[in-house]
């Protein structure tokens, strides 16, 4: 099944898909105003058995007295990842959106590995610290992988869950990805090439089916905080460890075992791909179905990796409707 991309605006001109134009041509703001930066901020400790206690950045919008949706952003973006979706989510839900450890606004830990079981259970402490325990959930990429690993940790984290292109598979480019990083010369070479011009590898390094989505405010709030060492040490430290090809087998037994046994995924789960992507392939998507086949399944057409950005408003009705379904008791 799919659903028609809307991006909330037309682009100025047709351009070809995932058609990258020069970071000198960068507006200062994006052509399609958000609410983010007029979000509510706070910082957060959370205490964390993989981390220890990390001051982490919480961008929340909506009715305090609305029901709680958790937004988790994935490899490389921050909460700001979620600005398009802060008004249609807000007239239903209190939207709390956090920077993962190390990234964005959050500080850098002072301990620990960025694996995808450290960071799933990372979430569940910032839950608790938040007071929004079993809350629903939407994950994009990264983000999307670790909810499925919370939900699997912990069963009664999330009422429901909705994941946007997560890579959640072993694939080879992962693990040879996995096994440069373990040479320190490699790794010294990828920060160097980093922090050298952080914005432009930012703009270079997110992709868009709309590329004239991007913005200089954009490649800020992504860029800089990879301009440091200890933010750079982070997100190389989050590209050889979160998708650790070891974890990936043992999440994908897991879901084998329980679909063979009968056994249904923890909490009601929604999958959402796009048909063109590259940076995961959209393959992974209906593979991933297989191993949990009691999901519900959508493909978004003209959309992205980032379908938060490309698609904001099929995006939105989609996650809505699932989301509503659980609390009508459908």
């Amino acid at each position: 099944m799919s659903a028609n991309s809307q991006s909330g605006a037309a682009p100025d001109t047709e351009a070809v898909p995932f058609s990258r134009g020069k970071f000198e041509a960068l507006p200062e703001l994006p052509r399609l105003p958000h609410p983010y930066a007029g979000a509510a901020t706070q910082d957060v400790m959370v205490e964390s058995a993989a981390f220890g206690a990390v001051r982490t950045r919480v961008v929340s919008y909506g009715r305090e007295s609305a029901p709680p949706l958790l937004l988790v952003h994935g490899l490389m973006t921050t909460s700001y990842s979620w600005r398009y979706l802060l008004e249609p989510l807000a007239s239903h839900y209190r939207l709390y959106i956090p920077d993962l450890p190390g990234c964005g606004r959050s500080r850098v830990p002072s301990r620990g590995r960025y694996s995808g079981l450290a960071l799933a259970s990372f979430i569940g402490d910032l839950q608790a610290e938040l007071g929004i325990a079993g809350c629903s959930v939407i994950g994009n990429s990264l983000g999307g992988y670790l909810c499925l690993q919370r939900a699997l940790q912990e069963p009664r984290s999330f009422d429901r869950v909705v994941v946007v292109h997560a890579p959640a598979l072993p694939q080879a480019r992962l693990r040879a990805l996995h096994l440069a990083l373990k040479v320190p010369a490699t790794a010294r070479a990828l920060s160097h090439v980093v922090r050298r011009d952080p914005l432009r590898w930012a703009h270079r390094n997110v992709h868009y089916y709309d590329e004239s989505l991007k913005s200089l405010e954009e490649a800020r709030e992504y860029g800089e905080p990879l301009a440091t060492k200890a933010g750079t040490e982070a997100f190389i430290g989050y590209l050889g460890d979160a998708l650790d090809p070891a974890e990936l087998a043992a999440f994908v037994a897991e879901l084998e075992r329980r679909r063979d046994g009968g056994q249904g995924f923890p909490a009601p789960l929604l999958l959402v791909y796009a048909r063109e992507d590259p940076m995961v392939p959209p393959k992974i998507g209906p593979l991933l179905h297989q191993l949990i086949p009691d999901a519900q399944y959508r493909w978004l057409e003209d959309s992205s990796h980032f379908a938060q950005v490309d698609s904001p408003g099929p995006l939105a009705e989609l996650a809505t409707d699932f989301l509503q379904a659980g609390s009508q008791g459908n």
